[in-house]
């Protein structure tokens, strides 16, 4: 028989009045994407070395080492020693499932994402006076003062803490004209002081750093895969659970 309700201390609340609980907290999509999540690994499982592996990792993480610890941590927490090692093991199986879904589409959604994933190191002076920021520049162009100097003494942002140095950052960050300036320089290269909004910009590329397909980018890109077919299934199902909740108010 399935239960109907759920007792919160002295009251018993209905299945419905609990889905308008959910609702009203805004608890639901997560309780959603937990389920989406249980559903998509539950036909993986992991090999005993890859058990013990994910445990000693996740004990590391929350530097339980020792039986005394591990224990006050299980209550607290209010699991069981079998619902820690599910968690433990559950990034396992998500990687899985991760790699069944699209392992094979990695490199072509690589190649699609590259311009984004780049990334940048480069050299920002900005300033509100035009005739300064012109100025500024000839002076860098001529040796007569460095850029790190100009921007610490002259930068109206933040980088002027850092010598006008910015990054690493994705190419996809800055301002787009910024984007554009940088995605065809040479490391190196000064341009001209530029308008952008209500700033004058002087701009050098110091690094490019192409993005790589290593075992890094391959999980960020897995994850970003997956964080996207996520929210499509908790989206629908939060239609879904609409519908009925209309269903049973009328």
């Amino acid at each position: 028989m399935t239960i109907q309700t759920l007792q919160v201390g002295n009251e018993v609340l209905q299945a419905n009045q609990l889905l308008s609980l959910l609702h009203r907290y805004q608890l639901l999509p997560q309780v959603l994407r937990a389920k989406v999540i249980d559903e998509a690994i539950a036909p993986f499982n992991c090999t005993e070395a890859e058990k013990q592996a994910a445990i000693a990792s996740f004990r590391a993480r929350y530097q339980l080492t020792s039986p005394e610890e591990q224990q006050a941590w299980l209550q607290q927490h209010q699991l069981t020693e079998a619902e820690m090692q599910e968690l433990a093991i559950r990034p396992v199986l998500i990687k899985k499932f991760q790699l069944l879904m699209w392992g094979r589409k990695l490199e072509s959604y690589f190649l699609q994402r590259k311009a984004n994933l780049d990334q940048v190191v480069y050299s920002l002076i900005r300033t509100k006076d035009e005739g300064l920021a012109q100025e500024l520049y000839f002076r860098i162009c001529e040796g007569e003062q460095s850029f790190a100097s100009a921007a610490e003494k002259y930068s109206q942002g933040p980088e002027a803490k850092t010598g006008g140095v910015l990054g690493p950052v994705p190419l996809s960050q800055p301002h787009p004209v910024i984007q554009q300036i940088l995605s065809i320089s040479q490391p190196g290269q000064l341009w001209e002081p530029r308008a952008i909004a209500e700033w004058f910009v002087i701009i050098r590329l110091e690094k490019l750093m192409p993005a790589q397909l290593n075992d890094a980018m391959q999980q960020q890109l897995l994850d970003e895969l997956f964080e996207t077919w996520i929210q499509k299934q908790v989206q629908t199902r939060l239609q879904s659970s609409s519908q009925v909740m209309e269903t049973v108010a009328a």
